[in-house]
């Protein structure tokens, strides 16, 4: 591509590289010149403009654009993504469907490299969209690029970008009590983001904070996923929850986990249904690292206690007020 100043007089078909005002009009950069641009531009006393030239193994921004990220989501109904419109070398890339967006980060990254005009970017990896929500945007830097940088660049990013969206129909949802009634908060504050995802949660089944009451409730629970709010809060693998989840046939995998709030989880299966034992901290809206494990589980990808441990970086969520501890404790 070449790039630089040329006397307004040669420079028909070219690429407008800087806005211009002339005679009253705004002429915009990325403008391709007609004759009556040239006009109204000679006519103002502009001699000399900074255009852009395509050569003959170069693609337009916008093209360019559209063509990585068709390449990225080569089927847009089974990626539950939407290519947006395409304009000044950008192309957004939209969820149409509420769930946990799926990315290649080797992909991009490598396709990141191959030529520093030809850019994605993306929002974090198993992030929860909303429906409409933006995932990523390929960006042309420049008016164009070669087509062999964008060649290498679309294989590369082949189908690197996809929703997940829910695959987990129903939920069941188990609630211990040591005094009634109990707050229906914590139930709304579950079913809210069940459904925000596109699955339903059955009533909420509620039974005394003992081991048996629990297994009870939970050889009753029929949905497709099994989440338990105790009314103390879990402390140990030998703990009540995790006891009336293996009283019934069902195993525990894994307790703990490094993100906060959200510490007091575990994560079993009982008859192949996911099982979360859900830390206090969920019976608030605010997010914390039950989101993640239930996010994922929902829309059918699989968690394990190597994910969960793997959480930890970027794992400090927002500080919640009931923490008892100072986060700035003087110095004695």
């Amino acid at each position: 591509m070449e790039f630089g100043p040329v006397p307004t007089s040669s420079a028909l078909g070219a690429i407008l590289a800087h806005s211009v005002q002339a005679k009253g009009q705004r002429l915009r950069k990325g403008l391709v010149l007609e004759q009556s641009h040239l006009d109204t531009l000679v006519e103002d006393g502009k001699s000399e403009v900074t255009v852009a030239r395509l050569a003959a193994d170069d693609v337009h921004e916008d093209e360019a654009a559209l063509a990585l990220a068709q390449a990225l989501v080569p089927d847009e109904g089974a990626a539950c993504l939407r290519l947006g419109a395409v304009g000044t070398g950008r192309c957004n890339i939209f969820a149409t469907a509420p769930g946990v967006v799926q990315i290649d980060a080797d992909a991009i990254n490598a396709l990141n490299a191959i030529h520093p005009m030809i850019t994605v970017a993306t929002v974090p990896r198993q992030h929860r969209m909303e429906q409409g929500g933006m995932v990523a945007t390929v960006k042309i830097i420049s008016y164009a690029v070669p087509k062999d940088a964008l060649a290498r660049t679309r294989e590369v990013g082949k189908a690197a970008l996809r929703v997940a969206v829910a695959r987990v129909a129903r939920v069941s949802f188990i609630e211990t009590r040591l005094t009634n009634p109990v707050s229906p908060k914590g139930a709304k504050a579950i079913r809210d983001r069940v459904e925000a995802l596109g699955s339903r949660m059955d009533e909420p089944v509620r039974c005394t904070h003992d081991i048996s009451a629990l297994a009870d409730a939970l050889q009753r629970a029929t949905g497709d996923m099994v989440l338990i709010l105790t009314a103390s809060a879990t402390s140990d693998l030998r703990d009540i929850a995790p006891e009336a989840v293996r009283m019934v046939g069902g195993e525990v995998a894994h307790f703990g986990m490094p993100v906060d709030p959200g510490n007091l989880l575990f994560l079993g299966d009982l008859a192949g249904k996911p099982v979360i034992g859900l830390p206090g901290c969920a019976r608030s809206p605010a997010l914390n690292g039950a989101d993640w494990v239930l996010e994922r589980l929902i829309c059918g990808i699989p968690v394990t206690a190597k994910d969960i441990m793997g959480m930890g970086v970027g794992g400090l969520l927002k500080e919640i007020p009931s923490r008892p501890q100072p986060r700035n404790p003087k110095r004695s």
